[in-house]
């Protein structure tokens, strides 16, 4: 295998040197930037992650779980990119019959011939192809603009106006009462046509009003992904994996500390919120179990409330001991897509997910990680993210929340609303 060039350097604004490293890489076509916004989460490996470049690409149609368990084995490097939600499509007899206008395959990881980690004040760069001092020169002669970019107001479409979203979850908590279900994760799209964007300035802005743990860029030739994910959907370090799932939401009040934190511990003692969390808690147990040696997982954190920018969110931590010689291809087999975006029992909300969202999820509601050389990953939750096809000039953003039969429906739909802000406020 071709060896990296490897060299630390040392930064002296983290903040800084990250916008010079963004905008240096924004001029290749394949590019992939992970922030942890100094959120300093108990799991969290690196402040920022950057990938440049594509020297080997895996990106194959059909037979996707088989192929990636090969490809895994027999490749001893980084590999970035990211898995669409229609990867269910292989893993359970099921199809997706709606449009997709953005357009990123089902599944791309690339080996990438820079890779940048940023801890603290080091800054770690690995190279294929480059001097890793030639590269740090390169993005220390990027100019640094801390003004945030203006642009045109974009004019965002629903594809579904409250009265249709109102109705569909009506029929959805009906499918409940039969018995088909016990909850399910229903989005609608928001959507412009014929856009002009600088994508790179619109996650800048979204970054500036909602920092958030898993946000990402992610650039794929004309596709891009501007992410500001407060949730992780899996993590391996070593032989142990962790899944945190995310479902239990309130609106924030930055004026009043007050009321602020008494809309937390109301989330916090909410049993609405509390039992839909359980019930992703228990999907993901079970979905852990397939892989994990017999016993070994449990709950190490349950309702746990976490405050971000908009909102504040109910997080629950599981974690399992791998069984020896379990991979990322394995591991998707058994726990893709998270619960937290589908619902309980998984295959039957799925079907009925294809059956009422007018369009396909695509890279939303997918995920966006790593793989490290010794095998370790880490892969977000797509959610609180706008979509981008430079080509086509489509652009689009996708919020839901979790359905069950005590849902109030207008209560739901504002919660959409609250989880569209910060990806509204990026576009005005």
């Amino acid at each position: 295998m071709q060896e990296r060039n490897t060299a630390s350097f040392n930064i002296a604004i983290n903040t800084a040197f990250k916008q010079q490293m963004l905008n240096w890489a924004n001029q290749f076509s394949i590019c992939c930037f992970l922030d942890d916004h100094q959120y300093r989460q108990k799991f969290n490996s690196h402040d920022c992650l950057l990938a440049i470049g594509a020297n080997k690409i895996f990106s194959p149609q059909a037979n996707i779980i088989s192929q990636l368990q090969q490809f895994n084995k027999a490749h001893n490097d980084w590999l970035f990119g990211h898995i669409n939600y229609d990867l269910k499509n292989e893993i359970e007899p099921l199809q997706s019959n709606g449009v997709d206008s953005i357009g990123f395959p089902v599944i791309f990881l690339f080996q990438p011939k820079i890779v940048i980690e940023v801890k603290g004040s080091t800054a770690t760069i690995s190279s294929l192809t480059q001097k890793p001092a030639d590269v740090f020169k390169a993005i220390l002669q990027q100019k640094v603009d801390n003004a945030v970019p203006q642009h045109n107001k974009i004019d965002i479409q629903p594809r579904l106006n409250q009265q249709e979203y109102l109705n569909i979850i009506r029929q959805l908590q009906a499918h409940i009462l039969r018995g088909d279900c016990y909850e399910i994760n229903f989005c609608q799209e928001f959507f412009a046509e014929g856009v002009e964007i600088d994508p790179l300035s619109i996650f800048r802005r979204l970054s500036a009003i909602s920092p958030s743990p898993f946000a990402c860029y992610y650039r794929l030739n004309d596709k891009y992904l501007v992410c500001s994910s407060p949730e992780r959907y899996i993590k391996k370090t070593g032989a142990y994996v962790i899944s945190q799932p995310m479902k239990g939401t309130s609106k924030r009040n930055l004026q009043d500390a007050v009321l602020d934190e008494a809309l937390r511990n109301s989330l916090l003692k909410s049993d609405k919120d509390k039992s839909e969390n359980v019930m992703v808690v228990d999907l993901v147990r079970n979905d852990l179990s397939k892989i994990c040696v017999e016993g070994s997982v449990h709950t190490e954190e349950l309702f746990g409330v976490y405050s971000f920018a908009q909102v504040h969110q109910m997080v629950s931590t599981i974690k399992g001991e791998l069984k020896p010689g379990t991979g990322i291809a394995e591991v998707l087999q058994a726990t893709f897509p998270m619960g937290s975006m589908t619902g309980a029992p998984k295959k039957r909300v799925m079907e009925l997910i294809e059956q009422y969202e007018p369009v396909k999820r695509g890279i939303f509601s997918g995920a966006v990680g790593y793989i490290t050389p010794d095998k370790d990953f880490d892969f977000n939750v797509v959610i609180r993210s706008i979509m981008y096809n430079a080509q086509t000039r489509y652009l689009n953003y996708i919020v839901g929340s979790g359905i069950t039969f005590y849902s109030d429906a207008v209560l739901e739909y504002e919660e959409c609303m609250l989880k569209a802000q910060g990806m509204e406020k990026a576009l005005m």
